[in-house]
Formats: structure tokens, C-alpha cells, sequence
């Protein structure tokens, strides 16, 4: 007896959950263009149909209907299985289930939309035109029969590119033709991509040649509205809108987010994209290349005393030599201030690298013509090779900097490539650095004192404090190992406060026990300088214990004059004007000593052990001492001789006329008991 199932005006069907069709209705079959269900069922069973003009809905129908247990109002374009004639339908599908929930099969409807569909199409399409019309006042307006090839151009069109209405003929090609070669692949593709029905709305950015040779970037929006029974597109209309000015405002702001300001150089940013694609490249090839990070020696120098603005006339002027060491491919990127990165495409050998590395130091060496005065820097680089050293950008940067680190240490004005030695001394800067933030608060420093010998009469009223750190593993830590360490990580101020505070206990004791001008000498960092903590400075500290500031004499390394703002020199001012004497270390080997005599108040130059280690009757070290002496005591300055050895050494230091001694020969740094012990000896022969 026929049931409701065959009754329903619209197409239904059964199917197992294995997917075989177990039952069809006449609606169905009227649907699929077929005369019997019998004739349907069969051609089903010969395997699937293309039923989805768009074959991705299958899948989505599919999905739906496993992940919900139902589908409703599927709409979609499928062919009649019979004839292959294209119609829309409307689905809907669920899954029939026992009373144990067990799945017993899937039940569905298929609805005929076509009419309908096409109807609310056309009327789409004609409030797309319209609302075309209204949002592109001021727009040239396009009308292209795609299959003749026709195509008709507003007078405001035409106009957008500088042509009279006669000057361009109604023809696609009119334009097309006039299309920047760079845009055409992708033009094509958006306009297949509109009449494959994968957009709905065919949009496209690309350049057109004006007609005074000019080229002017277009949106181009545009939809088709009419199809031929095969669904060709046969009719197209849109519009054309003048985004040159935008585009210009892009290009703009990308090459601001790309390009150092002042040099007109890669920025960080830029730098790795072009790097990420040489590394892919020499993979790919078999290839070596090289990063090299570049750092200008002095260039806070410039800053300080010629100007910011000299300071960037003396960039921009260095990122062109560098810029024209290399070659074509190569790229060198501004990591900011003085700061240089190169990424060096193609290393074929060492030697030729080398050379390279040689060319750059060397133009950098040269002096530069900044306004009417000659300057001079010189530079550092670290060099990392891939894929020798590393194989990662991040990895090529860490190598690198490390090289360059040891290119700074050495001297500057060099290069130093990266080896795994390099990694093993920052992996060990890494770990002193963690231990070191624990080790004041866990009592593990020591300040030791070797005693300055009055050379003239050996007698001791004078000591530097130096510190030792007892590491509960390691031992005795040199501070060769760790002072840069703390300099570098800011830790130094703590430490250094910690030192003067102990020297400032010591020397009331000593001041009472041996001489009422006892003095200790305490070394303070650059990096003190320039920390701004608010706390008294030693000068206040000093008399706030009651001592005269002479107490304390502050020895300064030439780093610190070297970055000789005005906040250093207020800082050396103020301790001066307390009564501490300053005492300038490791004279003789820095950037310009002399200067810093006539520019700083200095009372004392310490002049560098590795003057001392050579003396010897008429040796140039000896004449150095000499000079440096008689230079120092014309300024009215007292000299000491730091690395005092040999009993020889001390017998030519007084013969010169050396103030003081410090050295193993008289005592190496001591305890505070062994200090009071060493005093109580006998005197040391003059």
C-alpha cells in the first residue's frame, strides 16, 4: 500500500548507513531526470555521481550530517544525474535510530529551487548594480561583453588615466593592454576566480600606464550578470577607483617598518626576512655565507663633543663605505646607534672573506669630513658562518655577537670570527652572572689590601682595596672573571658601594693605629658613574664617619672619561670638593691619556704594569717611564708603578724619581689581618 513517502510533492529517498540507496520517490525520480525509480536505483548503485557542481559541498553535507545527526535547508547547484543540466536544490537529511539508539538509517528530501533561486538572483544582481551605481560616484564605470571581447568605458574612466573619450577605443584590450606586466598574472587569476564562482565579487589592485607615461594604481570591482546555459559568464559590469595616493601612503609606512630613517638602510626587521631567504638559498645550493655584526669604536666620543647631528653625518657617511665593500646581493642593515649588521650572500673561502672584512676596517679607518673637522673611528666586527657556525638565524646572531665581543676586547679596529671556544666563555658569563647575584647577600666577597710603598723613604701609608670572591664551588674567582661580568649586568654598583664601605672601615682603623693620613684606594666603574640612585655619595658618606675625604683616593680608568658627559664630571667635581683624591688608572694605555690631564682634575696616574715589566738601561719602556714621570710631576701630580716585581724593577723607579711602588715584590694583596701583620714587620729597605 503506497505510504506518505511516495506522496510528498518533493524528491525523498532512503539510504542504509553503509550509504546504499534503499528506497527513492517519484519526485526524485522526476528530479534526476529519470522515467522509473527502478532506472534511478540502478544508476546509483553503478557507483557515485558528480552531483555537486561544486564538489567541496559533498564534503560539508557530509559533515553535517556524522557531526549533528541532521542536515536542513542545504542549499546548493548539483546536475540532474540523467542529463548533466545544472539546478539549485534544496537538501535536508537525518539519522533514524532504534529505541536503543542504535543508527538504522539515514532519510532525506531533495527540493527543486531552481526557478526560485534564479529569481532572487537577478533580483540580487540588480541591487549589486544599483548599489554599484550609488557607492562609485565619481568612479569610472566599466561594461564588458566577455565573450565578443566589447567592452564600454565611462568618459569618467578614461579620464582617471588622462584620455579624451575618443582617444580610447571600447575594447578590453584598451586597458588590459595597459596593464603593469608585474600585475597581469594576478588580475587574471582574481577574474577566474570570479567567473569559477569561487567570489562572488571579482576586486583587483594593479597598475595602469596613463597617457603621459605615468602609472596609476586602480581597484577594480565588477560582477557578472548574465551566464549562458553552461554557465559561462557572458556580461560584466564594474567600476574603476584612483587608490594611487593610498598605495603611495602604504609604500610609505612599509618602508618605514622596513628602513632605518637616517641611513635609508634595512632595518632589524628587514634584515632577517633577507637573511631567512640567504639561508634557504645556500641550503638549497650547497652554499657558505656569512653574518657580521659591525660596531663603530668611539662613536659616543663624536656624539659628546661634536653633536648628535655630526654623530648621524658620521653614520650615514660609514653605512656607505661599508655599503660599498660588498657586493650586488649582499645586504647591510642599521641595527641602531652604532650598530651595523651584514648579511655576506656567498662566502666561496676564508681568504676572500677575510679580505672583504679587511676592505670594510680600513675604509672605516679613514678619516672622516665631518663639517670643517677630521674625524676618526675605527670599527669591531664579529663574524658568524653558516652553515659552519650555525644554521639558525637567531643562532648566526648569538655567534656573531659573541665574536664581536672578543674583537672589542682584544683592541678593536679588527675582526674575530665566532668559534665553540667563544660559546663555551658565554655559557661561563652565563653562569657567573647567575652565582654572582647571589654572593654579596651570601657573604661570599672579601676585600683584600696591598700596600703602596713610599719609594723614597718605604715607608707604607697607602693601600688599594681589591676584591676576591670565595665561590663555595669554584674556589677563588679571579676578578678578571667576573668585574666585567658585574660591570655589565649593573651588579657592580652594589658590589662597589659594598667595597668602598668596607675600605671606609678599614681606614679608620688604620688611621688610628698607624697614620692619621692613611689612605686606601678604591676603584669605582664606569658603570657607578652613571647610576643615579639617589644614595649619598662617598664624599657625604665620609664625613658623615668623621673621615676627611683624603681618606679614600677613587681610582678611574680612562673608560670613564672616555664617556666623560657632564653628569661624570659634576660627579669628579663633587669628590674633589670633598677632599678625595683621584687617581687614574692604567696610565699610558688607552685612547688619548694626555687630554685627560688638562681636561679632569687628577691627583695620582698609576702607571700600567706592562711599562714596569719591561725596564731594563736604555730600553724604550724605560724612556716611557721617564717621560710620563717628569710630565707628572710638572702638572704637580704623584706617580705609582703598579706591577712591581723585581728588586731590579723597584732600583730603576727610584732612579727616575717614582713616587710610589705596588707590587709582589713589596706584598701581595693581603687581609685585613695579614695587612696589620705585614705592618708590623720591618720596614722595607730604600
Amino acid at each position: 500500500m503506497p505510504s506518505l513517502f511516495e506522496f510528498l510533492p518533493i524528491g525523498a529517498y532512503r539510504t542504509s548507513t553503509a550509504g546504499k540507496i534503499l528506497r527513492v520517490n517519484a519526485a526524485l525520480v522526476r528530479i534526476d531526470g529519470y522515467d522509473t525509480a527502478q532506472e534511478l536505483m540502478d544508476t546509483l548503485s553503478k557507483g557515485a555521481l558528480d552531483w555537486y557542481v561544486d564538489p567541496t559541498r559533498q564534503a560539508d553535507f557530509d559533515h553535517l550530517l556524522h557531526t549533528q545527526g541532521f542536515v536542513v535547508n542545504f542549499v546548493s547547484e548539483v546536475y540532474r544525474p540523467k542529463t548533466r543540466e545544472r539546478i539549485w536544490v534544496r537538501e535536508a537529511a537525518h539519522l533514524v535510530r532504534d529505541a536503543n539508539g542504535k543508527p538504522l538509517y539515514y532519510e532525506g528530501t531533495i527540493e527543486d529551487i531552481t526557478e526560485a533561486h534564479v529569481q532572487q538572483r537577478e533580483l540580487a544582481l540588480s541591487e549589486e548594480r544599483w548599489k554599484l551605481a550609488l557607492e562609485s560616484s565619481g568612479d569610472g564605470v566599466w561594461d564588458w561583453h566577455i565573450q565578443t571581447g566589447d567592452e564600454y568605458f565611462s568618459k569618467r574612466c578614461k579620464e582617471i588615466y588622462g584620455f579624451e573619450e575618443h582617444e580610447i577605443a571600447n575594447r578590453s584590450e584598451s586597458l588590459d593592454g595597459r596593464t603593469h606586466l608585474d600585475d597581469i598574472l594576478q588580475m587574471q587569476r582574481d577574474r577566474e576566480d570570479h567567473f569559477s564562482g569561487k567570489t562572488s565579487v571579482y576586486r583587483n589592485e594593479h597598475r595602469i600606464l596613463c597617457k603621459d607615461n605615468t602609472w596609476k594604481w586602480v581597484l577594480t570591482r565588477g560582477i557578472v550578470i548574465a551566464r549562458d546555459a553552461e554557465g559561462k559568464p557572458l556580461r560584466m559590469i564594474g567600476t574603476h577607483t584612483d587608490i594611487t595616493q593610498r598605495k603611495e601612503s602604504e609604500a610609505q609606512i612599509w618602508q618605514q617598518a622596513h628602513f632605518d630613517q637616517l641611513t635609508g638602510l634595512p632595518n632589524r626587521r628587514m634584515l632577517r626576512t633577507r637573511l631567512e631567504e640567504t639561508l634557504e638559498r645556500c641550503q638549497s645550493r650547497a652554499q657558505s655565507a656569512a653574518v657580521v655584526f659591525v660596531d663603530l669604536d668611539h662613536f659616543k666620543e663624536v656624539n659628546d663633543s661634536l653633536g648628535h647631528e655630526a654623530g648621524d653625518l658620521l653614520l650615514v657617511e660609514a653605512a656607505q663605505r661599508i655599503q660599498s665593500c660588498l657586493s650586488g646581493p649582499d645586504t647591510v642593515a642599521r641595527m641602531g646607534g652604532d650598530e651595523f649588521t651584514l648579511v655576506i650572500t656567498h662566502v666561496p673561502d676564508r681568504a676572500t672573506l677575510e679580505a672583504t672584512l679587511q676592505k670594510i676596517l680600513d675604509r672605516l679607518a679613514q678619516a672622516f669630513p665631518i663639517r670643517a673637522e677630521q674625524v676618526f673611528v675605527s670599527a669591531s666586527l664579529g663574524v658568524a658562518l653558516y652553515p659552519s657556525d650555525a644554521e639558525s638565524v637567531e643562532d648566526l646572531f648569538k655567534h656573531a655577537d659573541q665574536a664581536l665581543y672578543v674583537a672589542k676586547g682584544a683592541g678593536r679596529n679588527r675582526y674575530s670570527f665566532f668559534t665553540p671556544a667563544l660559546e663555551e666563555a658565554a655559557q661561563f658569563r652565563l653562569r657567573t652572572a647567575a652565582d654572582l647575584r647571589g654572593a654579596l647577600a651570601n657573604q661570599q666577597f672579601e676585600v683584600v689590601y696591598q700596600p703602596i710603598i713610599d719609594l723614597n723613604t718605604g715607608e707604607v701609608k697607602k693601600a688599594e682595596a681589591l676584591l676576591r670572591w670565595h665561590h663555595p664551588r669554584r674556589g677563588l674567582v679571579s676578578p678578571a672573571q667576573f668585574i666585567e661580568i658585574a660591570e655589565s649586568t649593573g651588579m657592580i654598583i652594589d658590589i662597589g658601594e659594598w667595597v668602598f664601605q668596607q675600605a671606609s672601615a678599614q681606614v679608620a682603623k688604620w688611621q688610628a693605629r698607624y697614620d692619621p693620613h692613611f689612605q686606601i684606594s678604591v676603584n669605582k666603574s664606569p658603570v657607578q658613574f652613571h647610576n643615579r640612585s639617589g644614595k649619598p655619595s662617598w664624599a657625604e658618606q665620609l664625613m658623615s664617619l668623621g673621615l676627611d675625604g683624603n681618606s679614600i683616593a677613587v681610582e678611574i680608568t680612562e673608560g670613564v672619561l672616555l664617556e666623560s658627559g657632564s653628569a661624570v664630571a659634576q660627579q669628579l667635581a663633587a669628590l674633589r670638593a670633598g677632599g678625595c683624591a683621584i687617581s687614574l688608572d692604567d696610565f699610558g694605555t688607552g685612547y688619548s691619556s694626555m687630554t685627560y690631564l688638562q681636561r679632569f682634575a687628577i691627583d695620582v696616574i698609576k702607571i700600567d704594569q706592562s711599562f714596569v715589566r719591561n725596564l731594563a738601561t736604555r730600553s724604550t719602556d724605560l724612556a716611557l717611564c721617564r717621560a710620563i714621570i717628569v710630565m707628572a710631576h710638572e702638572l704637580g701630580l704623584a706617580v705609582v708603578a703598579e706591577g712591581v716585581e723585581t728588586e731590579k724593577q723597584r732600583d730603576v723607579l727610584v732612579s727616575i724619581g717614582c713616587d710610589y711602588g705596588q707590587g709582589y715584590w713589596f706584598a701581595k694583596p693581603l687581609s685585613a689581618h695579614a695587612f696589620e701583620l705585614f705592618m708590623g714587620s720591618e720596614p722595607m729597605p730604600t
